[in-house]
């Protein structure tokens, strides 16, 4: 039975715990404050957005650009985008980084912390994007508040990095979930998507965070489903080839979609022209069609249950994946999710139509294709097939969905893949190929931070010590010989110990019993010895910023270093390649009470 200290509970007592794979009570906790604080800040974010919709949308309604007169709802994002590049792009350019592809970003290669001036940009961004009548959703900024208020926490408590990964992905699912109303979801969404990862370590926290968030916003704004739709079934299985064939059809259609936002034509003109055309083109497409503005779950309830001309159907499949596209592409942070929910749900809806034309004995109702198109092209953009399947039960309440569901989602991922060369939106939009979130090495090393596998048995020392002081390091059994030089450029190194013991003893056998002269010293960096050329770390670096530092051929080990005043800092120990090594390779828990404590003298004998 596991016994418990007072240090335990203490703040340092909890960082410690955090650093190890294991500390799942720990994170769980922070899976629940990370759950409310998401949870409130994603209602406070949709209150904004109703609060704007007040002063000049009918009703109120965030949604409402139907009710707009044709001129002024043409102006607003010409309005818009004016505001964004008045206010925003006057900004340096690491701060014009927002939603989930500044998430992953700022998890891949910022160990999960966030920029404060771009979490308090999302904000207005959003609601300017939404209420300005652009092509854009509010998961974006969900996901960037939500995985960036909760990193925070973690940065202002000074955990390790490990844990900010892991609150990273809890403020993603508790945006999501809180955001949608679907917490399944949006914990798919963060496994799948952010972290790129399914661990037991990750998942329980980040159910934890997803629940919670529910929670707030159903305490707010009810318990009700995103889309009400009447009780509609597959019905006949020749149904399954059509379904194939519109599985077909939405991955291209994601194809499509990625190629134009990832245009470099157009992202190498100047920021004026790329604004103006977004504006224009927008505003000029919401002349006729103001469903194409905002998020757009009007318009997708409204192809659930078969309320749109099809004109209307193909102005959202055509028109709003352009404008989307466009906007993405012309530099605008907007979120796609909403919108790639939009155009599949009328691309599946055009489909059913289509099929209700050719075989109208057997075709089912076109809303079970706007559902299957609204999942195929959240999985194909995504290339998310499992979130996007939980999506489309926890928007639609309709479970026996789910089997046509699972073979148009895979059918939409291949063809985007596949046929269009597109590996998903976010992993195209941070580093094709293969991302350094999909890297399995890198992955297992950056859920232990380095206090797990540090050797903390050291003693601090000058270069030159009398033989009454060199004995007295080797009073306490110490590890290693921190050797710190009278001049900051040169580096610190490292003896072991056993070097110096070594040493002592053939120098006491050569001296026969005769004591040593008075003024002779011991120089450790003369005595016969390997010597490591170290580099610090911080305390709270994970094991793979460890293993990325130590690439450098120079470099022997590192010293971890605690404390954050620069002349207050102290070393609480040394990781060299080897204990790297054995943690990845081998970690057996029979062996020793805490294997990632253990210390094996021989195995620091290895070469670094």
């Amino acid at each position: 039975m596991a016994r418990f200290s007072r240090s335990d509970f203490t703040l340092e007592g909890f960082r410690r715990q955090l650093a190890h794979v294991d500390a799942l009570p720990q994170l769980c906790v922070l899976g629940l404050v990370s759950g409310i604080i998401t949870g409130a800040a994603m209602v406070a974010f949709r209150l904004l957005l109703e609060a704007g919709a007040v002063f000049y949308m009918p009703d109120g309604n965030p949604e409402g650009f139907e009710g707009l007169p044709p001129w002024l709802r043409s102006l607003l994002p010409i309005i818009a985008v004016s505001v964004l590049g008045l206010l925003l792009y006057r900004q340096k350019a690491t701060a014009q980084k927002m939603g989930v592809g500044h998430v992953i970003e700022r998890l891949s290669y910022h160990q999960g912390r966030f920029p404060m001036r771009n979490w308090l940009n999302q904000w207005w961004v959003g609601v300017v994007s939404v209420l300005g009548g652009l092509s854009a959703g509010r998961e974006g900024p969900a996901i960037h508040l939500g995985a960036a208020a909760s990193s925070g926490l973690g940065v202002k408590l000074r955990l390790p990095n490990n844990s900010l990964r892991v609150l990273v992905a809890c403020g993603t699912a508790a945006g999501i979930s809180a955001s949608f109303n679907t917490p399944v979801a949006g914990v798919i969404f963060a496994m799948e998507v952010v972290m790129m990862e399914y661990t037991l370590m990750s998942f329980m926290p980040v159910i934890l965070a997803s629940t919670m968030a529910a929670l707030i916003a159903q305490m707010v704004y009810g318990n009700e489903p995103a889309f009400r739709i009447p009780e509609v079934v597959l019905g006949s299985l020749m149904n399954l080839p059509w379904v194939i064939v519109l599985g077909l059809v939405v991955g291209l259609l994601a194809g499509l979609f990625i190629h134009i936002s990832r245009n470099k034509r157009m992202q190498a003109w100047p920021l004026w022209l790329r604004l103006a055309c977004v504006g224009v083109a927008t505003g000029v497409v919401a002349w006729w069609f103001p469903q194409v503005q905002g998020i757009g779950y009007d318009s997708v309830a409204a192809a659930l249950n078969n309320q749109l001309d099809i004109n209307v159907l193909l102005a959202l499949m055509i028109a709003k994946l352009l404008i989307t596209a466009l906007t993405v592409s012309g530099g605008v942070p907007i979120g796609i999710i909403g919108p790639t929910l939009v155009i599949g749900a009328a691309t599946g809806a055009l489909g059913g139509i289509l099929g209700g034309w050719l075989w109208p004995d057997k075709a089912s109702d076109p809303g079970i294709y706007a559902m299957l198109g609204m999942a195929a092209m959240m999985g194909a953009v995504l290339q998310a097939p499992l979130a996007a399947l939980m999506a489309l039960l926890e928007l639609t309440h309709t479970p026996h969905v789910m089997l046509p569901g699972m073979l148009v989602v895979v059918v939409a991922c291949l063809t985007s893949r596949q046929l269009t060369g597109c590996e998903g939106f976010f992993i195209s939009s941070v580093r094709y190929g293969l991302h350094p979130l999909q890297q399995p090495l890198m992955q297992a090393l950056s859920r232990v931070s380095v206090p797990a596998v540090m050797e903390r048995s050291l003693v601090r020392t000058e270069r030159k010590v009398t033989f009454e002081q060199a004995r007295k390091l080797l009073e306490t059994n110490p590890v290693w010989l921190i050797i710190e030089r009278s001049n900051e450029e040169k580096s610190v190194l490292a003896l072991k110990a056993s070097a110096l013991a070594r040493w002592l003893l053939e120098h006491d056998e050569a001296l026969d019993g005769d004591a040593p002269p008075d003024n002779e010293s011991v120089d450790l960096l003369e005595i016969p010895g390997q010597r490591l050329e170290l580099a610090p770390i911080g305390l709270q670096a994970t094991l793979s910023e460890a293993f990325i530092k130590l690439q450098d051929d120079a470099l022997g080990a590192l010293y971890v270093v605690h404390g954050y005043r620069p002349k207050r800092q102290r070393i609480s120990g040394i990781i060299t390649r080897g204990a790297i090594e054995r943690y990845y390779y081998y970690s057996d828990p029979n062996t020793d009470a805490d294997p990632n404590t253990r210390t094996d003298p021989k195995a620091n004998d290895s070469p670094v």
